[in-house]
Order: structure tokens, then C-alpha cells, then sequence
């Protein structure tokens, strides 16, 4: 029964970083550059989909954990 809540809360944590991770992925993958009054802006589209990757497993994660948590 605890090694249940163990991998539950285990999961949960995992879930917290790997989102982490992803909204930095993110936020990271793009950059603008102000020259003579005209913004130039630079998206790293692998970037962006390796983020949404890792949000995507994230969700998985968590209600994965909180699946074997509330399970008996």
C-alpha cells in the first residue's frame, strides 16, 4: 500500500518538473532583435514542439499520480 503512494507522489513530482522544463522550452525558443527602429523576430520551431512535447507527457504524468493515488 505505501509503495503505491510512494510511486503516485513519485509520478507527481516528475509531472512538476518535466512541465517545468517544457514552459521554459517554451518561453526559450524565440528571441527578437530591435535594429535601426525595425524588430526582427527568430522562432526555433523544434524548440517550441519539444515544449509542448514535454507539457503533453507532464499532464500524463499527474493524472497518472493522482490515477494510482486516489486507486485502492
Amino acid at each position: 500500500m505505501k509503495l503505491k503512494k510512494y510511486i503516485g507522489i513519485l509520478l507527481i513530482v516528475f509531472s512538476l518538473g518535466l512541465g517545468y522544463l517544457g514552459i521554459d522550452k517554451i518561453s526559450n525558443s524565440s528571441a527578437s532583435v530591435e535594429l535601426m527602429n525595425v524588430k526582427l523576430g527568430v522562432s526555433d520551431k523544434s524548440g517550441k514542439e519539444q515544449g509542448y512535447i514535454y507539457l503533453g507527457l507532464a499532464i500524463l504524468l499527474f493524472g497518472g499520480g493522482i490515477y494510482v493515488l486516489k486507486n485502492k
